[in-house]
C-alpha cells in the first residue's frame, strides 16, 4: 500500500512562523522517512573494512574528447559525471533519499519556501581549496547560463541563491514542492576557480579540478582514461562514502566495437563484463578461463524497476506523425520468435513505461483514473478506456501473417496501399521508406528480423550505423526517422518527466520521440502537482503510462529480470547486495584470489 507523505521522525522542527515550520536534518527522504539514522556508521551493502589496492580495468563504447560531462558539445570521458561531489548523496538501497556529502545538514521550510545548505568545512577540491557557498552559488548560475537549454526551465522555481557565509547557501523558491526541492540536494558542485575561465557548454580538453573520490592519471583522446583513487580525498571517511572507492587505479579503454570489447575481455584484458546480449551470454563464455575458474560468470536475479527499451519513432517526421502508422509497425515485430531464437528465452516483453513498479497500467482505469482522464477524453485513443495496453502477441513459429493483415488494414486506413510490391502512399505516390540510425552493430541483429517482416508490407527499412558523435548530434537535432535507444528506469513518476514529455521542453535532449501533445502536458503537470500526495500520483502515473503506450511512440523491446555479469575471479564483495543497482562500487580485490589466479 502506497504510504502518504511523513515528514521524517529525524526530523526536527526548530522554529515555526505563520504556519511555516522551519526544519533541520541531516538527512531527507521524498517519502517516509530515511533508512538510516543520524548516527548510522556506512550503508548496509558496504563493508567498511574492505580492503583498499589493486587496478580495475574496464571498457567504453565508441569515443571520447571531452572531460566535461555538462557541455552541449562533445563526447564526455567515461565517469565524468562522478568528477564533482554533490550536496547531498543517495543511498543505493532507497529511492530518493539524500545523506550528507558537501553539506553536513540542511534547513528547510515545510512549504519548500527555502532550503538552505551547510558546507562541511572540510569540503574540499583536489587542489585542497575549500568548497564554499560561493561555488555553490557560481555553480547554479554556470549551470542556467551555459548549461544544457533545458536545465533553466527545469530549474525555473528556484527564485535567487543568497550566500549567507563560506559555509551556509540558500535557494529561495517559488511554486516548489518536496521533489524539487530535494532535487537540488543532488547538484554536483564546480570549482569556481576553475570553471570561471572556461565555457561550460563546450568540450573540454584541460583536466579538471575536481572534488570526487578519483584523479585523473593518464589519458588518450578516443582511446582510454585511467584514474587513480584519490587517498587524500576529503570525504573518504564519512559514513556515505565508506566502503566504496575500494580500488588504487581504474582503466578504461574504448572501443567502437563491442565485439571486439568481449573478446577483449575473453583475454584477459578486461576484469567485468556486463552482458546485454542473451545469445553470446547462453553461447559466448564456453572458454578455458570459465570451466577452470579463472572467470565466473554469474547471473543475479532482481526486481529492480526497469528502463523502457524500444523502437523510438520520430514523432514529428512523417510517416511516424501518423498515429495509426506507429500502431501498424508494432506488427512486424515478431518477440516470441526473437526471445525463442535470438535472446534464448531470457527476456520478457515491456509493457509499461514504468516496468516494475506499482505504476503500470495493468488494468481498466479506476474510478480515480478516469475523473482524471475525463477531461482529455476527446483528445486521446478511446481504447485507453477499454482496453488494457499489451503489445501484439505471436506463437513464436515466424509465421505472423496475422499481425501482417492488421498491420496492412491500420496502414490502409493512413492512405497507404501496396503498389507492385512497395507500400505506396495513394494521394502521393511517395514509397514508404526510412532510416533506422543506431551506432552499436549490436542494434543490427535485432533489427532485421524487424526490417524483414516490415519488407513484407512493402516496407523498405535501411540501417545506418554512424559513429557515437554523429548518432548523439542527429539525435539532439532530432534528425532521425527512428532509433534503437531506452527511457531510463523510473520507479516512480517524477519531474524528470517534463524533460521527457512536455511540450515546452521537446528540445531537451530527454524527450526522445519528440513529443508534442496537449493530452501528455496535461497529465506530466498533474503528476508535478501532485508529487506530495502518493495516492493520486498512483492514479496520475497510470493514467499517463497508458497514454503513452496507446499513442504508439515507440515499439516495446524487452527488459531483464537478472544482472548477467562475468569478472575475472579476483573480487570480493559483501555479503548485502543493494537494492537498486550492481553495486560494484562495493567490491575489492581478494589478495588470495588474484595469487591463486598466477599459480
Amino acid at each position: 500500500m502506497i504510504r502518504k507523505l511523513l515528514i521524517c521522525a529525524l526530523l526536527v522542527p526548530v522554529l515555526a512562523h505563520a504556519e511555516v515550520t522551519i526544519i533541520e536534518a541531516q538527512s531527507i527522504a521524498l517519502r517516509g522517512e530515511p533508512k538510516y539514522a543520524d548516527d548510522f556508521t556506512h550503508f548496509d551493502y558496504v563493508n567498511p573494512d574492505a580492503p583498499k589496492g589493486g587496478t580495475y580495468r574496464s571498457e567504453a563504447n565508441g569515443t571520447w574528447d571531452s572531460f566535461n560531462r555538462y557541455g552541449q558539445r562533445g563526447d564526455p570521458v567515461v565517469l565524468s559525471g562522478s568528477y564533482y561531489d554533490t550536496l547531498m548523496t543517495s543511498s543505493a538501497d532507497e529511492l530518493d533519499v539524500y545523506y550528507p556529502l558537501i553539506a553536513e545538514k540542511i534547513r528547510y521550510a515545510d512549504d519548500y519556501s527555502f532550503i538552505t545548505f551547510f558546507i562541511n568545512p572540510a569540503a574540499r577540491f583536489s587542489d585542497d581549496k575549500a568548497i564554499t557557498a560561493q561555488d555553490v552559488k557560481f555553480t547554479f548560475e554556470k549551470l542556467l547560463s551555459q548549461g544544457v537549454p533545458f536545465i533553466k526551465t527545469y530549474y525555473a522555481f528556484v527564485k535567487e541563491v543568497t550566500i549567507e557565509n563560506d559555509h551556509q547557501v540558500t535557494f529561495h523558491l517559488q511554486d516548489a514542492d518536496r521533489e524539487r526541492m530535494i532535487a537540488l540536494a543532488g547538484l554536483a558542485i564546480f570549482p569556481e576557480h576553475f570553471w570561471k575561465d572556461h565555457d561550460l557548454s563546450e568540450p573540454l580538453k584541460e583536466v579538471p579540478v575536481v572534488s570526487g573520490p578519483l584523479l585523473i592519471k593518464d589519458f588518450k583522446f578516443g582511446q582510454s582514461i585511467t584514474y587513480v583513487r584519490n587517498k587524500n580525498y576529503w570525504a573518504k571517511d564519512l559514513p556515505s562514502q565508506k566502503g566504496r572507492t575500494n580500488f588504487d587505479e581504474y582503466h578504461y579503454d574504448y572501443y567502437r566495437d563491442r565485439t571486439i570489447a568481449f573478446e577483449a575481455f575473453k583475454a584477459g584484458n578486461i576484469d567485468i563484463w556486463i552482458e546485454n546480449i542473451s545469445k553470446q551470454w547462453a553461447t559466448g563464455y564456453d572458454i578455458p578461463a570459465v570451466k577452470e575458474g579463472r572467470m565466473i560468470k554469474e547471473e543475479i536475479p532482481h526486481s529492480v524497476p526497469q528502463g523502457m527499451q524500444a523502437f523510438i519513432f520520430n514523432t514529428q517526421r512523417a510517416p511516424f506523425n501518423d498515429p495509426k502508422v506507429r500502431e501498424a509497425m508494432n506488427y512486424a515485430l515478431d518477440f516470441e520468435w526473437m526471445n525463442k531464437n535470438l535472446f534464448y528465452g531470457a527476456y520478457k516483453r515491456a509493457n509499461s513505461y514504468f516496468q516494475n513498479t506499482a505504476y503500470m497500467a495493468r488494468e481498466l482505469p479506476s474510478a480515480e483514473e478516469l475523473k482524471i482522464l475525463e477531461p482529455i477524453k476527446n483528445q486521446i485513443n478511446p481504447r485507453v478506456f477499454t482496453e488494457v495496453y499489451n503489445p501484439p502477441v505471436n506463437d513464436g513459429s515466424g509465421n505472423i501473417r496475422g499481425s501482417l493483415r492488421q498491420a496492412l488494414a491500420l496502414l490502409k486506413q493512413a492512405g497507404w496501399e501496396i503498389q507492385n510490391k512497395k507500400l505506396t502512399n495513394v494521394e502521393t505516390g511517395e514509397l514508404f521508406e526510412f532510416e533506422l540510425m543506431t551506432y552499436s552493430p549490436t542494434t543490427e541483429r535485432v533489427a532485421i528480423p524487424l526490417q524483414e517482416n516490415l519488407a513484407k508490407l512493402g516496407i523498405t527499412m535501411n540501417i545506418r550505423q554512424v559513429d557515437t558523435s554523429q548518432f548523439v548530434n542527429r539525435w539532439h537535432d532530432h534528425d532521425f526517422d527512428m532509433v534503437a535507444s531506452g527511457f531510463s528506469a523510473m520507479a516512480y513518476p517524477s519531474s524528470a518527466l517534463m524533460n521527457r514529455w512536455r511540450s515546452d521542453l521537446v528540445d531537451s535532449t530527454y524527450n526522445q520521440a519528440n513529443v508534442t501533445d496537449d493530452a501528455i502536458d496535461y497529465l506530466v503537470n498533474g503528476i508535478l502537482d501532485n508529487l506530495s500526495d502518493d495516492e493520486a500520483l498512483l492514479h496520475w502515473g497510470r493514467a499517463l503510462d497508458r497514454v503513452l503506450l496507446w499513442n504508439h511512440y515507440i515499439i516495446p523491446q524487452w527488459y531483464s529480470s537478472s544482472y548477467r555479469v562475468a569478472y575475472v575471479n579476483k573480487f570480493s564483495r559483501p555479503e548485502i547486495r543493494p537494492t537498486y543497482d550492481l553495486g560494484t562500487d562495493t567490491w575489492w580485490i581478494d589478495a588470495e584470489k588474484e595469487a591463486a589466479l598466477t599459480q
